[in-house]
């Protein structure tokens, strides 16, 4: 594709970088927000850069913030001796909409997935495990995508947790196996949180 000018052609570069967005998609958008205004433009610009000099991780799970301690974490009607444990942000978004869950979370970072040199050392586990040594937690539950990489990450993170003895569930499967657990429907996804199930190794 032939782009006649080098400065939008910077552009569809820039966002072309994003997943899910192919050169078509990124020529699309470009020529949109050419469409706006120079004020909308700058402050469109001017969003990101505050997203990124401000935007934090939670202290304690891991979840974006804009202080040390996210609006979960920090909420003391929250049941901090329930740990809710997903791959990233969206999923917390995603059980939150469903308001089916009154704990808090652990925010991994992603899960175990060799084939993209993700390894147990790249996500935050750490957090939750001195949160074991508080000796405060009485549930862990696993909320990860129903896939293999998320089947193994629940292997990993059961063999660390079993010498705390505390209670270790998992989603029931209303939730497709296969699927990311944010493109779960809300009702979907509140019924597998609200009708959990002891977690059980099967390998």
């Amino acid at each position: 594709m032939k782009i006649p000018s080098k400065y939008l052609e910077q552009v569809v570069d820039q966002l072309a970088i994003l997943p899910g967005v192919g050169k078509r998609t990124a020529l699309r958008l470009a020529l949109q927000i050419l469409k706006k205004s120079p004020d909308e433009i700058e402050r469109f610009a001017q969003a990101f850069l505050e997203l990124k000099d401000h935007l934090k991780k939670c202290k304690s799970c891991g979840n974006v913030s804009d202080l040390d301690y996210c609006g979960i974490c920090a909420d003391p009607n929250r049941d901090q001796s329930m740990i809710c444990v997903v791959e990233d942000v969206r999923d917390v978004m995603a059980i939150e909409e469903t308001s089916s869950f009154k704990g808090v979370y652990q925010v991994l970072g992603g899960i175990i997935s060799p084939m993209d040199g993700i390894g147990p050392q790249d996500l935050n586990v750490e957090s939750l495990l001195q949160k074991m040594e508080s000796g405060k937690v009485n549930e862990v539950i696993f909320a990860l995508s129903a896939t293999m990489e998320g089947d193994t990450t629940n292997f990993y993170l059961y063999k660390k947790l079993k010498p705390y003895n505390i209670k270790v569930t998992t989603l029931s499967r209303g939730v497709s196996v296969g699927a990311e657990l944010h493109y779960a429907d809300g009702i979907t996804l509140g019924r597998s949180i609200l009708n959990r199930m002891p977690f059980k190794v099967s390998h």
